[in-house]
């Protein structure tokens, strides 16, 4: 075990955005070990509060399901890899037309637009100087989209992606990290997780027999099965523990955490 790679939400930050004191000091562990750490997460660089604050890292984060790679101690972003606007705009087109009532988002390396509607149930506070607007209207020529976002209601996270993402394979890569909202996530073709984290720890001349690695969700498909050891969490989506060889205890128990410390002791 020579890097350790981990999705943050449901597999070690809760929806309280808290980090377990026994998942800190697991992972304080391995730094202490001399072993390399990596978050890989869906999330963009300004969510990444709870690593810093309660974990205390400041290496690396791969953010935005591998669109960007973001140095924590130095606040900037070192790499990122923008969605074409074309392509953006007609795989738009092709999930409209399924989806009338949908509605559209685009995180960039600036920040976030989005288009009214698209936030619901009190997420109104998450916006702050952000205006919605129509994605045509808000986004310039040279805007670096890195993640594009499409919302629907009444309709399961797992049928919306089975339906959309045969339709846009030729534009975009598309994935889900939610349970239960119908949001999915979409990059530039061919990228995902596991194609930055490889690069990532090819950098540091890790080879993939020498990552551990955890997720729970889709967008996690990828990272775990290139890992040497991927680890799905039992506490996530029935198909990403279907397709892991591997299984965490569930995030409820310090899953992450009972892993590492077994690996660590060399069980």
């Amino acid at each position: 075990m020579r890097l350790v790679a981990s999705d943050l939400d449901g597999t070690i930050v809760g929806r309280d955005n808290r980090i377990s004191d026994r998942t800190v000091n697991a992972f304080r562990k391995c730094a202490d070990a001399g072993i390399k750490i990596v978050f890989v997460t869906g999330r963009p660089p300004r969510w990444l509060g709870p690593i810093r604050d309660q974990l205390g890292h400041t290496g690396t984060v791969i953010c935005s399901n591998g669109a960007i790679l973001y140095d924590l101690k130095a606040a900037r972003v070192t790499w990122s890899r923008a969605l074409g606007l074309d392509g953006m705009f007609q795989a738009a087109g092709i999930i409209r037309r399924l989806y009338p009532a949908v509605r559209f988002a685009a995180e960039t390396v600036e920040g976030f637009h989005l288009e009214p509607g698209f936030l619901q149930d009190g997420g109104a506070d998450l916006l702050g100087e952000v205006a919605p607007a129509p994605l045509v209207q808000s986004l310039g020529p040279g805007s670096r989209v890195v993640k594009f976002l499409a919302r629907v209601q009444d309709v399961h996270p797992d049928e919306f992606l089975r339906t959309v993402q045969p339709e846009v394979a030729h534009l975009v890569s598309t994935t889900h990290s939610s349970p239960s909202v119908p949001l999915l996530e979409m990059s530039a073709p061919g990228l995902d997780k596991a194609v930055t984290l490889a690069e990532y720890a090819a950098s540091l001349q890790i080879e993939a027999a020498d990552v551990v690695a955890f997720g729970d969700m889709p967008n996690d498909l990828g990272m775990l099965g290139w890992a040497g050891r991927g680890y799905a969490m039992a506490s996530g989506h029935p198909a990403v523990r279907a397709a892991a060889a591997r299984t965490a205890p569930p995030f409820e128990e310090d899953g992450v955490a009972q892993v590492l410390e077994d690996l660590l002791s060399g069980r």
